[in-house]
């Protein structure tokens, strides 16, 4: 999978027999089949509707940088006039698209303190992407769920958010991916900020069509099927449960297009009851605890046996050699982020420590100590999206330089673990 085509997969992601659940039509061809329900109208093919018993809903698939969707919805609220319309957001998104100081409002202590900074990071550049995505066609991202809330309003229909909560989704994505695909996916992200290839409205209308879509979802489902399960294939089940339970007869959904051909395969199966598991942050598995401590208890342990064979002075030249190999590493990267002096000492005093527990890492107390030092400032918190997009950006804007503490001093922690761990094993089995 290309660095370039996972970049839009996700910008757009953020995709049994018929039951009394629902009947699903094809496209935009519109029929009378239970009353009420709408008129025939000639919508464009992103219109598809969707029968629920006697409730007819319109469900309308969208690029979230697009001109022409933000068209379609504000035309098709406006002729329908439904009872709701459900949009592709949860609170806090939907919040934050009415907000634009957003980032301001970022408690970065608790952030750090909650080990969410990964996520944020994640969020930031794939926020980043559309942004840049739609500064180049003159719309904002998500600016056609906006335009569906506005339209709701005009024509007294009630707005329902549909999508589950961000935060779950984006941790639930971070816990099922493995360390190799986690940097796979933060590499493809970066790559795409500085991918300068123009898309116009006509490439994105073509990106839209259904045999475009699917091979990027199946591209995506192949080169990352735990991030595919969990945005695109738990939100289809998500979104499709929710906008069952919208209230009124006549409804209007509105979706990015990624998630349509999803919702109408889950239509017609009721999977109410898988709800209560989509909302849960999965713990970590017992093997992986395991594994967290058994290492350095394994390090320890070497220790003890190097001065019990050795004598205690070997044992005291195995310990300040891991000092130094997981210290140094790790205050070079505060260095080359150019991190303030007490986040560089904190480094190298940090890192030995943290790579004997699981339970915080080197990067989490940098990134702390680096933000109580060097708070980003408002300026810094508006510009980020931009600054994200630039090689000197990331210097330059302090709330990115936390994200590069964080980043650098973790790997140069990870690097003196390995180090310091193959010498004191060496040393133990001579």
């Amino acid at each position: 999978m290309s660095n370039r085509g996972l970049g839009p997969a996700l910008s757009r992601s953020l995709p049994a027999d018929l039951t009394a659940a629902g009947t699903v039509l094809p496209g935009n061809v519109y029929q009378s089949m239970n009353q009420p329900s709408f008129p025939a109208r000639d919508y464009a093919p992103d219109v598809h509707v969707l029968e629920d018993g006697q409730r007819t809903i319109l469900l309308i698939g969208t690029a979230h940088v697009s001109r022409q969707s933000v068209d379609l919805v504000n035309s098709v609220i406006t002729n329908e006039k439904p009872d709701c319309v459900c949009l592709e957001l949860d609170d806090k998104r939907f919040t934050a698209l009415n907000d634009e100081q957003r980032w301001q409002h970022l408690d970065l202590k608790t952030i750090i303190r909650n080990k969410q900074l990964s996520t944020l990071l994640v969020s930031l550049l794939m926020a980043s992407y559309q942004k840049r995505l739609g500064d180049r066609l003159g719309v904002s991202p998500g600016a056609e769920l906006m335009a569906g809330a506005k339209a709701a309003e005009a024509v007294g229909a009630r707005v329902h958010l549909c999508d589950r909560d961000i935060r779950v989704t984006m941790r639930r994505a971070w816990k099922s991916t493995s360390f190799l695909r986690r940097m796979y996916l933060l590499s493809s992200l970066l790559a795409s900020l500085f991918d300068t290839e123009t898309i116009d409205e006509k490439k994105l209308e073509e990106m839209k069509n259904h045999d475009s879509l699917g091979d990027l979802m199946a591209e995506l489902g192949e080169a990352l099927p735990e991030l595919k399960r969990v945005l695109i294939d738990e939100r289809d089940i998500y979104l499709a449960e929710k906008i069952k339970s919208a209230p009124g007869s006549r409804i209007v959904a509105v979706v990015g297009a990624g998630h349509v051909a999803g919702i109408k395969r889950c239509w017609p199966t009721d999977q109410r009851s898988q709800l209560p598991a989509l909302n849960e942050i999965p713990p970590v598995s017992r093997m992986w605890k395991t594994i967290g401590w058994l290492i350095p208890l394994l390090i320890l342990s070497s220790i003890g046996l190097i001065g019990y064979r050795h004598g205690l002075q070997e044992a005291g030249d195995n310990i300040i050699f891991w000092i130094l190999a997981n210290g140094i590493p790790s205050s070079i990267g505060a260095l080359i982020a150019l991190a303030h002096p007490a986040t560089t000492i904190s480094a190298f005093v940090a890192a030995p420590l943290t790579s004997l527990t699981p339970v915080i890492g080197a990067g989490y107390v940098t990134a702390f100590v680096q933000v109580m030092m060097r708070p980003p400032v408002v300026r810094e918190f508006e510009t980020v999206t931009e600054d994200v997009a630039t090689f000197f950006g990331w210097w330059r804007n302090k709330l990115l330089r936390v994200f590069l503490v964080f980043l650098l001093t973790s790997l140069g922690s990870a690097i003196g673990t390995y180090v310091g761990g193959f010498e004191i094993f060496t040393n133990l089995a001579g």
